[in-house]
């Protein structure tokens, strides 16, 4: 996703010289480190400072730029929150914050560097939209769309090497649910890099269970689609969100209320981060199965029927 964000904002950096790349002690990499050397006037280090790379961010924007703020997720919003809210968002400035390596993506190196709740905090807070794409190309797509939004936009990006899941999808639409593969007993909502355990849960429902499941990338967290989901859950006996964040004000809990709203009469299973720190220092997958986050301890939970929450039962 990184090498991706970068090609995708180098390209729209060609066509629109209003574009300014702002980072907090990130060395550029890939497309990023030719937009430096080719656009030196565009390129601002503010160094281990991420309250200037907002408030500076903010700034620019103010004189007509569009500066994306690009640093890791945890830095990116958690220390310069006061600027997000206040310098960017309270004026609705054009303001791109790109947040690499959401969720516990960075799990080596412990609970400071992990965000278990940026699209909760993100999406709090008026004016802001949330986009989080699911692999590499889709972050091309949302990068693009960034490029032209006119207000304060959060993307939540993954770290590096995602799979491409998006080769046979529905084409990107901003503020809709995508389909990215077809189903009929079974769908599986998620976002971000966790969508390919979305879909090799998909896979397991197929093969031992004959289920044939959908997966949709719900790569617009705010606004949601509320429309389209609404849908999914009225045409779907099984529905089942996964998510790399904590419930509380995620997908999850979203769709647990849509769902009670609409009268659903899905059975719903709802995945996401546990309410809590875990001291656990490993590989990322390490760090998921011990949230409880992997095919095989997701499976048995969605496959026993009578299981899940279910809305009229």
């Amino acid at each position: 996703m990184r090498d991706a964000f970068a090609r995708a904002f180098y390209d729209a950096s060609q066509l629109n010289s209003k574009l300014f790349m702002v980072v907090a002690d990130i060395s550029p990499a890939s497309k990023i480190a030719n937009f430096k050397t080719e656009c030196p006037s565009r390129f601002i280090d503010v160094g281990i400072a991420e309250q200037t790379l907002i408030g500076l961010s903010a700034g620019l924007a103010l004189r007509g730029f569009k500066p994306f703020a690009y640093t890791i997720a945890n830095f990116a919003i958690y220390r310069p929150f006061e600027q997000v809210r206040d310098d960017v968002c309270y004026q609705n400035l054009p303001v791109t914050i790109v947040g690499m390596g959401a969720g516990i993506a960075y799990s080596p190196l412990g609970a400071t560097h992990h965000t278990l709740e940026d699209v909760a905090v993100m999406s709090s807070i008026p004016n802001m939209t949330v986009l989080a794409p699911c692999d590499p190309a889709e972050t091309e797509a949302a990068v693009h769309f960034a490029a032209g939004h006119t207000g304060p936009l959060y993307l939540r990006l993954g770290k590096a090497g995602e799979p491409n899941l998006t080769a046979q999808a529905q084409p990107f639409e901003f503020g809709k649910i995508r389909q990215l593969r077809p189903g009929s007993g079974a769908c599986v909502l998620s976002y971000g890099p966790i969508t390919k355990m979305a879909c090799d849960l998909a896979d397991k429902l197929q093969a031992e269970r004959g289920i044939p499941a959908a997966v949709y990338s719900v790569h617009t967290l705010k606004p949601l689609d509320t429309t389209g989901i609404a849908a999914v859950l009225k045409q779907f006996p099984l529905v089942v969100t996964l998510e790399e964040h904590v419930e509380r004000g995620g997908l999850g809990a979203q769709v647990k209320q849509l769902a009670w709203e609409t009268a659903a009469p899905c059975r719903l299973h709802t995945f996401a981060l546990q309410d809590r720190f875990i001291h656990l220092y490993g590989s990322h997958q390490q760090l998921q199965q011990a949230h409880g986050l992997s095919v095989d301890q997701l499976y048995p939970q969605i496959s026993n029927p009578f299981q899940g929450t279910s809305l009229h039962g």
